[in-house]
């Protein structure tokens, strides 16, 4: 089972977050055969605003220990997370990406549900997709809405992967592929 899990700063933790770093990666590295994709958020001044983890787990109780034993979390570092269930449309990790790590402005762009389930299929103008599928309940029945991971020339052209009457909101944040540099 795939899940999308968005742990969200808490203001003022940039300091905390950068002093728990190694331990964060670490926690990760024991879910590296898992990962479909990771990576920060950040601000319009590269402020860290949170941090994107899309993995495969066995149950949404495995998930909801991934997400809430994360160091960060038991810190204190973030304000809230959003944990759903989540369908990797594009069947493929960030790493299979074929426009690869760089180049390009990289954005979350998240489609919170309301009403009808929208944008189930793939869009048609799909090279700028690294990640992309539906987020759903822990059955895996309802939708509750979208999450993709784009690179985009700009947060408008990014915003517009979404049908924009089909959500409740949507977020665009600035995001960058996560991990260990090597």
């Amino acid at each position: 089972m795939e899940f999308f899990c968005y742990h969200r700063d808490r203001p003022g933790s940039v300091v905390l977050r950068h002093e728990l770093l190694e331990e964060h990666w670490s926690y990760m590295d024991r879910y590296a055969a898992e990962m479909i994709a990771r990576g920060p958020t950040f601000d319009d001044d590269d402020t860290p605003t949170g941090s994107v983890h899309i993995v495969d787990l066995p149950d949404p109780a495995a998930a909801r220990a991934f997400a809430f034993d994360e160091p960060g979390y038991q810190a204190g570092a973030y304000r809230d997370v959003l944990l759903r269930r989540w369908r990797n449309t594009l069947g493929r990790t960030m790493w299979d990406f074929p426009g690869g790590r760089t180049g390009g402005d990289r954005y979350l762009v998240l489609g919170l549900g309301s009403g009808q389930p929208a944008d189930l299929a793939v869009p048609a103008a799909r090279d700028g997709l690294i990640a992309y599928g539906p987020l759903l309940s822990d059955d895996g029945e309802s939708w509750l809405g979208t999450a993709a991971l784009v690179r985009a020339p700009d947060a408008d052209t990014a915003r517009a992967v979404l049908t924009p009457d089909g959500y409740a909101g949507i977020e665009v944040h600035n995001w960058c592929f996560g991990g260990r540099r090597s």
